[in-house]
């Protein structure tokens, strides 16, 4: 029988090795991971698990005895160090194990700030993992000073959570806005207003020059001139994804382990899915980092190892929870030129359209649900209402048009 062997643990992984065995295959499935905890939820970990208010057990995606029940033999803590494609081998935990398909679900890996800038003291973090998170844990304490570097999603949702917890909040952020790379200035403007009104000294246009320090982070000098006195920082700046495994087993890699429509890599054995791979999306290749890529991808792929032979087509939509805020986002804004305002249903919501000329792309919809929904649904139909329609606001009227 085939053996599919699985090199990432985490919300993809988890995904495709539970897909293989819904759509049925009878043969002998091995999942690896680097992590020591069974696969778990991302998106909690900077938020309600940091907050105290979600248990490690709820983190994970399945009970961890669902593994062995469904005849998956999960290797944790062990890491992939090689694949042998000639003789069809992953090296991992100082044995070989032989494949008859393999499956890189490696994830990415976060940007750290560099050694020669101080970013090697202790009391620097990344949010990425459970041991990331369980480890700026204790510092999270009522009036600690936390700079933040980077006004992305991740270094957004870090600063709304120390604020809540009480901590005196720095974000800097280097380029001219928050959000810039993924959002457009209004909907930067309003995250900008949101945090300042909870508290949190917010710097755009201000980069991070060195952190101070003699083995623990003490304080930090930023580009406007300022040192700032901290007792920890969280770097948010961004990910890489993980394709050193690909690439030292000779596979395609463009931003991403370089897939085709079906997931497949450039060596027919080996698929991947997921924050690591870029995907051909409208005549570009993307890579989409989100958890509903990750099983969305993931789904598609298992099916296709099985003989599906259906390409992939992704639904874009993301999410951030910020203070009392939920963010919801449907498609993808690139190449925009501009920008719908609908006010919202209630107060407090209000949704940004994202058209390039007549063509609706995406939606930035803050704590406006239907707004989303709707909005998603056309993009996903190839429909794209007139823009005056929506900035009148009614949504049943969208849905007719």
């Amino acid at each position: 029988m085939s053996h599919i062997v699985i090199i990432g643990a985490g919300q993809a992984g988890a995904a495709l090795a539970a897909k293989l065995r819904a759509l049925n295959h009878a043969g002998p499935i091995t999942l690896i991971g680097e992590e020591a905890a069974p696969p778990y939820q991302r998106p909690p970990l900077s938020k309600k698990y940091l907050l105290g208010e979600m248990a490690l057990e709820r983190l994970y995606l399945r009970p961890p005895e669902f593994y062995a029940e469904n005849g998956i033999e999960l290797h944790l803590a062990e890491t992939a160090v090689a694949v042998d494609r000639a003789d069809r081998r992953v090296i991992a935990g100082g044995r070989a194990i032989a494949y008859d398909q393999l499956a890189l679900t490696t994830g990415a890996v976060p940007r750290r700030l560099p050694g020669a800038i101080g970013g090697e003291l202790a009391g620097v973090h990344v949010v990425r993992t459970l041991a990331d998170v369980d480890a700026m844990a204790p510092d999270f304490l009522p009036g600690a000073r936390v700079l933040i570097v980077g006004g992305g999603y991740i270094g957004l949702e870090a600063a709304a959570v120390a604020a809540m917890k009480g901590l005196e909040v720095t974000l800097v952020e280097a380029a001219d806005r928050i959000l810039q790379r993924v959002a457009a200035p209004e909907t930067s403007a309003w995250f900008r207003a949101l945090h300042r009104a909870h508290g949190v000294d917010l710097r755009e246009g201000t980069g991070l020059v060195r952190l101070i320090g003699e083995g623990r982070v003490t304080g930090a000098e930023l580009t406007d001139g300022t040192v700032l006195e901290v007792d920890f920082v969280i770097a948010g700046i961004g990910v890489t994804p993980a394709t050193e495994l690909a690439e030292v087993a000779g596979l395609a890699t463009e931003n991403g382990i370089a897939v085709d429509a079906m997931g497949r890599t450039s060596d027919p054995r080996i698929w991947a899915a997921g924050d690591c791979t870029s995907l051909p999306f409208r005549g570009e290749r993307i890579r989409l980092e989100s958890v509903q890529n990750a099983i969305d991808q993931a789904d598609a792929v298992a099916a296709n190892m099985l003989g599906a032979g259906v390409p992939y087509d992704p639904k874009p939509w993301f999410w951030s929870d910020q203070y009392d805020v939920k963010l919801q986002i449907a498609g993808l804004n690139t190449g925009y030129d501009r920008v719908i305002l609908r006010a919202g249903d209630r107060e407090g919501s209000v949704s940004h359209w994202y058209y390039r000329g007549a063509e609706l792309l995406a939606v930035d919809a803050m704590n406006d649900p239907r707004a989303y929904m709707t909005a998603k649904r056309l993009i996903e139909a190839g429909r794209s209402p007139d823009p005056a329609t929506v900035a009148a606001g009614d949504l049943k009227a969208l849905m007719a048009a």
